[in-house]
């Protein structure tokens, strides 16, 4: 491919590197992604002091910890506060018309916005930092992870979040922390991270739940790992539980599995 490049990144590379995440998490990446794996790739590269993509991807191979790093550095983590707030308003309903709610379940917290807006809701409906509902957050990228878990963020990431929200559910921050903000420390203890691979055969996870937010996830995968995982994680649900898809997300021909009850929101046939 281009010679200017720093290393050499052949097609057989590339193809090296689309079989291994595949195999490794499931996920599928596109042609078009060649140029984004080669710079968050030769990144690693450098850091491990190595001279080629072969050599890379032995180590990978070879490393629990490296490849843990490899998956880290070719999964998107795009995510915002209240995103698709649709979502979060028929939290609050459904919140307020089942008192018996146990377990909230996001299965790709990313950096922790998600979840932190779920909590924010549930804190709202109960009007207390004190519930007796369990969120649980997971992702497959652990440097994720550690910063949702941290949950300090810009201050630019909180602008469309409401005047009151950021009054109650975030510290500004002062001196050295100029132009960030913290999850206030009650809400932060409201939501329980780990790490999972959603395309590992045993999840970490205890069921009956009431509620999973799986959104804008299952588009990495393949249909049939897609199906696999939908068809476990309706099976983790209550009857009248909800699963919360993304905007890109459309089962409405899994018939047998879901029905939809809104707007990208689905309740499993049981």
């Amino acid at each position: 491919m281009a010679s200017t490049r720093e290393f050499a990144f052949e097609k057989a590379d590339f193809l090296k590197v689309q079989q291994m995440l595949f195999k490794k998490a499931g996920i599928k990446l596109t042609d078009a992604k060649e140029a984004m794996v080669y710079s968050r790739l030769a990144r690693r590269i450098r850091a491990k002091g190595l001279l080629s993509f072969s050599e890379y991807l032995a180590v990978v191979n070879s490393s629990e910890n490296e490849l843990e790093q490899f998956i880290n550095a070719l999964t998107t983590n795009l995510t915002s506060f209240f995103r698709e707030p649709h979502h979060f308003t028929a939290l609050a309903d459904y919140l307020r018309d089942n008192p018996q709610v146990t377990t909230i379940w996001c299965a790709a917290s990313s950096t922790g916005e998600e979840p932190y807006s779920i909590a924010m809701v549930v804190a709202e409906v109960f009007g207390s930092f004190k519930t007796p509902i369990k969120i649980i957050a997971s992702d497959i990228d652990s440097k994720v992870l550690a910063k949702a878990k941290e949950g300090v963020y810009p201050l630019a990431t909180i602008a469309k979040v409401s005047e009151s929200r950021q009054k109650q559910f975030f510290h500004k921050g002062k001196g050295s922390f100029e132009g960030k903000v913290r999850v206030v420390e009650e809400l932060r203890q409201m939501v329980q991270f780990k790490k999972l691979n959603l395309t590992e055969p045993k999840w970490s996870i205890s069921s009956p739940l009431d509620v999973i937010f799986c959104r804008n996830v299952m588009i990495y995968f393949d249909k049939p790992t897609q199906l696999k995982v939908l068809t476990k994680m309706v099976g983790m649900l209550k009857p009248q539980g909800l699963y919360m898809a993304g905007h890109s997300e459309n089962f409405n021909m899994h018939t047998n599995l879901v029905r939809p009850v809104g707007k990208t929101i689905y309740r499993p046939v049981k």
